[in-house]
C-alpha cells in the first residue's frame, strides 16, 4: 500500500484496522495491516497515544482509546435518538426480557447505535457501533424498505451475503419482502442471520415515508411468538416516531 494522503488521514486508516475480531494490535500488526514502515506506524501511534486515541496494554499492544468513544458518543444523529429511544426500549425489555436494538443506516450498512440485554435471552451477533449489511437482520430490512429506490437497486444487485441456510439472497423476493414491510411496517428475519434468532423489527420516522433508524427485538427461535411480538415492536417504532417529530405551536 502506498502512503497516501495527510497525517490525519493516515492515522484515521490505522484505527480503521481495529475490529471485533482483532481488538489488539501490535506494532508489526499495525504495519503488517497499514502497508506503512514500522517507523510512520510508530510516529503515528504515539500521537495518537498522546491524544488518547489509542492505549497501550501490559503486553505492549495497541487498544482503541476511551476518548475515542467520548467524542463518538456526541454523534448528533446518534445522540438525540438515543435519548429518546431508550425509555421505550426499556419498556420492552421489561416486558419480553428479549433483547432490544436500535439502529441507523450509514450508507449500505446498518449501524446499530444502542442496545439493551435480555435476560437470558439468546446470543446475538452485533455490538453497539457495530456494522451489518442491510439485507439479513430485522433492523437493515426496515431500514432498506423505505430508502430511495436507487439506493435500493444497488443493494440488491450486488453481492447479497448469505449467514445461514435461510439467508434470503434472491432479489425478486427481497423485492416482495421490502414491498410487504412498507405494507406492515414491521420486518421479520427468521432465522437469516443465525439459526436460533428471530428478529422483529420496525421503522422509525422522522417524517411520513421517511425512515432514518428501526428498532428491534431479538428473540430465540424456539420461542418466537410473532402474534405478540409484532404489535409490541410496530408501537414502539411508532412511539419513538412520534416523539421524533417536532411539536407544532398550539
Amino acid at each position: 500500500m502506498a502512503i497516501t494522503g495527510s497525517v490525519t488521514i493516515r492515522s484515521l486508516r490505522l484505527l480503521e484496522l481495529f475490529t471485533p475480531s482483532a481488538p489488539r494490535l501490535t506494532l508489526s500488526d499495525l504495519s503488517r495491516k497499514s502497508g506503512y514502515p514500522l517507523s510512520t506506524v510508530h510516529r503515528l501511534t504515539s500521537d495518537l497515544i498522546e491524544w488518547g486515541a489509542l492505549e497501550r496494554d501490559s503486553s505492549g499492544r495497541f487498544t482503541v482509546g476511551l476518548k475515542l468513544w467520548e467524542i463518538a458518543s456526541l454523534a448528533p444523529r446518534g445522540t438525540m435518538l438515543r435519548e429518546l429511544a431508550m425509555p421505550v426500549m426499556e419498556d420492552l425489555s421489561q416486558i419480553t426480557r428479549e433483547n432490544v436494538q436500535l439502529g441507523i443506516a450509514e450508507g449500505t450498512e446498518v449501524v446499530f447505535v444502542e442496545r439493551i440485554a435480555g435476560q437470558k435471552a439468546v446470543p446475538v451477533q452485533t455490538r453497539v457501533g457495530g456494522r451489518f449489511p442491510l439485507t439479513a437482520s430485522g433492523i437493515g430490512l426496515a431500514l432498506l424498505a423505505y430508502m430511495p429506490a436507487d439506493v435500493q437497486e444497488q443493494v440488491l444487485s450486488g453481492p447479497i451475503e448469505k449467514f445461514t441456510d435461510r439467508t434470503v439472497t434472491d432479489p425478486v423476493v427481497l423485492r416482495r419482502t421490502l414491498a410487504e414491510i412498507r405494507r406492515s411496517e414491521v420486518a421479520i428475519s427468521d432465522r437469516q442471520v443465525t439459526m436460533d434468532a428471530v428478529s422483529v423489527a420496525a421503522p422509525i420516522f422522522e417524517r411520513p415515508g421517511t425512515a432514518i433508524a428501526a428498532v428491534s427485538l431479538v428473540v430465540s427461535a424456539e420461542n418466537a411468538s410473532l402474534n405478540a411480538l409484532v404489535p409490541l415492536v410496530r408501537a414502539a417504532g411508532r412511539t419513538i416516531s412520534r416523539a421524533l417529530r417536532p411539536r407544532q405551536p398550539s
